[in-house]
C-alpha cells in the first residue's frame, strides 16, 4: 500500500512540475497577447528555439546553470519555481484527500492561482480567463456533490457580493473587478465557510506583507490583491476546515466560562 502510494504520489509530483512549465508560458505570453498553444518556446534572448531536452522541468534549468544553450543569456529562477510550487501543491492535494474529485479539482484551482498571481502581481490585472476556468471546476463540484449545492451557491455569492459593491462604490479603486471574480468563482468551488475564510486571511497577509513592502523596499500604496487572496484560498483548502473547528471549539470554550461565571 505504502509502495502504491508512493508511486502515484511521485507521479502526480512529475505530473505537476511539467503542468509548472506550461503554466510558465501562461505567464509570459497571456499579458503580451501572444498564441501559446501552437508557437514553441524560445529563448526570449536570442529567439533559439527550445528542444525537448531544454524543456525538462527543473531539470533543464539546473543543468544548463539557469541560462540559454546558445546565447548565454540569464534565465529566470521563476521557472524552475513555478514547476516545483505546482507539483508540491499537486503532490500536497494528493496527500491531504487521496484520489479524488477534490484533489483532481484543486490540483486545477492551485495551478490557475499560480499563473493569476504572477500575472496580477506584474500587471495589476486577472485575466479573465483563469476565472471561468476556475468557475467551471466548481460548477463541476456542485454536479458531484450535489447534496451540499446550498453551501456552494451561498460560497458564490458570500464574498464576491460585497465586493462587487465595494468596486461600483469606488468605482474601482477599493477592489480590482478580477478579485470580485476569482472569489465568486473560488466561493462556488469551496463554499460559503471556506472561501469566508480565505478571503479574511488574504486581507491579512495582504495587509502584512505589503505594509512591509512599503516600509521595506519602498512599495507603493497600490496592491495587487490577486497573489494575497489565492494564498488565502490555498490555506484554506489545506486546513481551513481545521481553523474554523478550532475557532468554533475556542468559541464554545469561552461562552461556558462566561456560563459558569
Amino acid at each position: 500500500m505504502f509502495e502504491f502510494r508512493l508511486y502515484i504520489g511521485i507521479m502526480i509530483f512529475l505530473f505537476g512540475i511539467t503542468v509548472g512549465s506550461f503554466l510558465n508560458v501562461l505567464i509570459y505570453r497571456i499579458p503580451k497577447k501572444e498564441e501559446f498553444v501552437k508557437t514553441r518556446s524560445h529563448c526570449m534572448s536570442c529567439g533559439y528555439q527550445l528542444e525537448w531536452y531544454d524543456l525538462i522541468p527543473i531539470f533543464s534549468w539546473l543543468t544548463l546553470g539557469g541560462k540559454c544553450r546558445k546565447c548565454k543569456s540569464k534565465i529566470s529562477a521563476q521557472y524552475p519555481l513555478i514547476e516545483l510550487l505546482n507539483g508540491i501543491l499537486w503532490l500536497l492535494s494528493f496527500l491531504f484527500y487521496d484520489l479524488s474529485i477534490t484533489t483532481l479539482l484543486y490540483c486545477g484551482l492551485f495551478s490557475s492561482l499560480i499563473a493569476l498571481s504572477v500575472i496580477d502581481f506584474r500587471t495589476y490585472e486577472i485575466p479573465v480567463g483563469f476565472n471561468i476556468f476556475i468557475l467551471v471546476l466548481g460548477t463541476i463540484r456542485v454536479i458531484t456533490d450535489y447534496r451540499s449545492w446550498p453551501e456552494y451557491i451561498i460560497g458564490l455569492v458570500s464574498v464576491s457580493v460585497p465586493l462587487l459593491l465595494i468596486f461600483y462604490a469606488t468605482k474601482g479603486r477599493g477592489i480590482g473587478g478580477g478579485d470580485v471574480k476569482l472569489m465568486g468563482a473560488a466561493g462556488l468551488l469551496l463554499g460559503w465557510k471556506l472561501i469566508v475564510l480565505a478571503f479574511f486571511l488574504g486581507c491579512l497577509l495582504g495587509s502584512v506583507i505589503h505594509i512591509a513592502r512599503m516600509k521595506i523596499s519602498g512599495e507603493s500604496h497600490v496592491l495587487a490583491m490577486g497573489p494575497y487572496l489565492s494564498a488565502g484560498i490555498v490555506i484554506a483548502c489545506f486546513v481551513g476546515e481545521r481553523l474554523i473547528s478550532a475557532y468554533f471549539g475556542y468559541l464554545d470554550s469561552l461562552l461556558a466560562g462566561f456560563i459558569l461565571i
